[in-house]
């Protein structure tokens, strides 16, 4: 018997056994399953070493512990909305409150999500103007910066901020900086050498165990934040680099969306970077001070809410958010994304919105970033132009932007795409936001964006090649795991 004949059962056999681990001890959603199950199948073997660097299990762990957060009498304002909310003559004295107590209950309650009401909200849709004003903000910092990013690159504009930074850790403001390692592979800690000298601290997100490689491909953090003295606040869909103010070559203009925040929302949004922070760096942790979250001035009438996902969670509060906004809509449904891979239950709540009546329009941009996840997002584009959506193919560059309007009432921003990989995989965070001038001006962008794109019919879209069509089969088959 030759070794090939003993070596093809036991492979068997061991592909069996770790078949087993997926399905039966980390209980995945069934169509992660399927898909890990087709990987051990077709590459045996080397596919459960694809699954130690892609598809471990977090939602039985504990990553955010923060003891303080009592102190900011978090869990009292929660238990007072709740109350509020659930007597049914309780009123919102907003006509555009109201309509989304469901919402703005199930956020209550699963994510820990307070209401505020005092916001003055402004929305930037270009880089040039998000990161001039935030360089501004930063300049007048008087106590604090706290800075989160998936993705801090080590060219001009980042090089740019981290001098800012250093000036302003000079002068006694405490700076912090968190970002992704795998995000921000190519950083390395020397680029902040002028910051940290200055006194400034830079935190990294799951860093790798082994120099250079790290086993966590999945499970990143995904979110954009910024916290200036505790007043002002940042976040949305734009990274650190000069891509997002449109110097790449390969993707020219980049249309994204990020907001800035004045109000009480800024405090979860505190809350929120000091809970990543105290995760990345246990030698440096944040202990509840007031300076963090000081007295506002009330400057405008915008309610919201700050949502966290992950995979450390339960339940997919964002993506859930999603659906309850697309299943409240009476007239319109505009989406911005760069991926469009959502589950079966995001896209059962967007056919049945269409098939209802409803004005519903997804825009994409025309180019990939990341080839597979672009064919498995046509793929599913092709089930939403067969219920009717209308579907907006964006040309002036790449649309980077991660929002939804409903019934230019309600909205949301924030860094979680349409995908699975931000529904489950990543640690997200999006604004929630119950303001018909903010909503009203996200979709005065949205319709100043469609002039920028080709509308795609159902008659193009069956034009497909073969080639085109099997690329997207083999993309959807994967899009659980992308």
């Amino acid at each position: 018997m030759d070794i090939v004949s003993l070596l093809l059962p036991l492979l068997f056999i061991v592909n069996i056994m770790f078949a087993g681990i997926i399905i039966f001890i980390e209980r995945k959603d069934a169509t992660a399953t399927w898909a890990w199950v087709l990987i051990l199948f077709f590459i045996p073997f080397l596919g459960f070493i694809i699954y130690i660097f892609l598809g471990q299990n977090l939602t039985r762990r504990r990553l955010f512990d923060w003891e303080g957060i009592q102190k900011i009498g978090i869990n009292d304002i929660l238990t007072h909305q709740i109350e509020q909310i659930r007597n049914p003559s309780f009123s919102y004295h907003d006509d555009n409150i109201d309509p989304y107590r469901d919402l703005i209950y199930m956020h209550l309650i699963n994510n820990d999500a307070i209401l505020t009401k005092d916001n003055q909200i402004q929305v930037l849709s270009d880089g040039k103007l998000k990161f001039d004003q935030l360089k501004e903000d930063l300049m007048a910092a008087e106590d604090h910066i706290h800075m989160q990013y998936y993705i801090f690159r080590n060219d001009q504009l980042g090089k740019e901020l981290i001098q800012i930074l250093a000036k302003k850790a000079e002068e006694g403001v405490q700076v912090r900086i968190l970002y992704d390692e795998l995000g921000s592979r190519k950083l390395r800690r020397k680029h902040f050498k002028a910051l940290t000298d200055a006194g400034g601290e830079v935190g990294v997100f799951f860093p790798s165990k082994i120099a250079l490689i790290n086993i966590r491909l999945n499970y990143r953090n995904h979110r954009k934040l910024t916290v200036i003295d505790g007043k002002t606040g940042y976040v949305g869909g734009f990274n650190v680099g000069d891509e997002y103010i449109g110097k790449s070559s390969k993707f020219g203009y980049w249309r994204d969306t990020h907001l800035r925040i004045c109000g009480n929302a800024v405090d979860p949004m505190q809350t929120r970077f000091i809970l990543d922070w105290n995760q990345a760096s246990k030698s440096y942790t944040i202990e509840y001070e007031a300076r963090y979250f000081p007295m506002k001035e009330s400057l405008g009438t915008a309610a919201l809410q700050i949502v966290s996902s992950g995979p450390d969670s339960e339940w997919e509060q964002i993506k859930n958010g999603y659906i309850k906004m697309i299943s409240a809509a009476e007239e319109s449904i505009y989406m911005q994304t760069p991926y469009f891979i959502p589950d079966q239950s995001l896209l059962d709540a967007l056919r049945v919105a269409s098939l209802s009546g409803k004005d519903v329009r997804i825009m994409i941009p025309k180019m990939p970033d990341h080839p597979f996840v672009y064919w498995a997002t046509f793929s599913h584009i092709g089930q939403m132009l067969k219920a009717g959506v209308s579907v907006y193919i964006y040309q002036e560059g790449f649309i980077h932007s991660k929002s939804i309007v409903v019934d230019r009432k309600v909205c949301t921003v924030g860094t979680a795409n349409i995908d699975m990989r931000s529904f489950r995989l990543n640690f997200e965070v999006n604004a929630f936001i119950y303001n018909q001038e903010t909503a009203e001006q996200l979709a005065l962008d949205f319709e100043q964006d469609m002039i920028k794109s080709d509308r795609l019919t159902i008659e193009q879209y069956a034009k497909r090649s073969k080639t085109i069509r099997f690329k997207e089969s083999i993309s959807r088959l994967m899009s659980p795991i992308l």
